[in-house]
């Protein structure tokens, strides 16, 4: 007779398969799974492990173990991503936002810190998510933020990441292939372009190079393409004393800090990943002051 399927067997069961499949943190998988597989809380495991797991519920737990199994990464599976406090909604059109990009959001609350009721404008080329200007609308309560993105699909992620934040009044997006179909000046620019070398994507983690969309990865052969797409055409769209920040690979700070310069920007900022590696940069045009126009998007 077959034991009724419980809450702790559901848990060890998932964690068992995952560690056999060579997942890294399978517990914490397992875990995240089974949670939203069931409906249950994080204490729940510990207080009842004994609750009864239904057929429909076992069913689903089995079908996401098994694409993690497979290398889909679990935040796929779910369906969303946490980052600076709000919940994402991703889809097959989008990069999952990863901790590295908080370094930017830093450098730039840092660098308008002065000016925090400023009614900043604030661009996100290739907004995915809309990750990065979400999080800066969040914490800057009189901004207001437009993103852009080649892939519609992520248009429409973004714009319901900002209606389920409660941020849809100061936050707009529309598809542009960078620069092409954007209008006006910001305060503020901001993006994670594509920074991978094309011939080193093969050699990523698979949950990476198999399951984020490509054209969000690939920088092009030396993966420097977007920064230089950047930075030809940020002076155009930034108001008085803007600041345009980028997203970098840990590598890369000379190479992009030398195309801004090229452009004629200096190096205002810089920050640093949680591993201590050099990940965001800010630069603003020769010899203008740093300051906040109020002009509306």
């Amino acid at each position: 007779m077959t034991e009724p399927m419980t809450l702790g067997r559901a848990l060890a069961g998932a964690r068992k398969k995952l560690t056999e499949a060579g997942i890294g943190d399978a517990a914490r998988d397992a875990r995240l799974l089974v949670e939203a597989a069931t409906g249950t809380g994080r204490l729940d495991a510990i207080a009842r492990p004994d609750m009864p797991v239904d057929e429909a519920a076992a069913g689903r737990i089995e079908v996401c173990v098994a694409r993690r199994a497979a290398g889909e990464p679990v935040h796929r599976i779910l369906g969303g991503r946490s980052f600076h406090g709000l919940d994402l909604a991703l889809n097959a059109d989008t990069l999952e936002p990863r901790d590295d990009s908080e370094a930017m959001v830093g450098l730039a609350l840092d660098l308008f810190r002065a000016n925090p009721g400023g009614a900043a404008t604030i661009l996100d080329l290739g907004t995915g998510t809309g990750a990065i200007g979400l999080a800066l609308l969040a914490e800057w309560p009189h901004a207001r933020a437009h993103g852009v993105d080649i892939a519609k699909g992520a248009v429409e992620a973004a714009i319901a990441n900002a209606a389920n934040a409660g941020l849809a009044a100061r936050f707009s997006a529309s598809v542009s292939d960078w620069f092409a179909a954007v209008a006006g000046r910001y305060d503020l620019i901001v993006s994670n372009p594509p920074y991978i070398a094309s011939g080193a994507i093969g050699a990523l983690d698979r949950e990476v190079r198999e399951h984020d969309p490509r054209r969000a990865l690939d920088g092009g052969g030396d993966g420097l393409d977007a920064y230089r797409i950047i930075a030809a055409g940020a002076a155009a769209h930034l108001a008085e004393g803007g600041v345009v920040a980028v997203e970098t690979g840990f590598d890369q700070r000379e190479a992009v800090t030398a195309i801004f310069t090229a452009r004629g920007f200096d190096l205002r900022g810089s920050a640093r990943d949680l591993g201590g590696r050099d990940r965001a940069l800010a630069f603003r045009a020769a010899n203008k002051p740093l300051g906040i126009s109020g002009e509306c998007v």
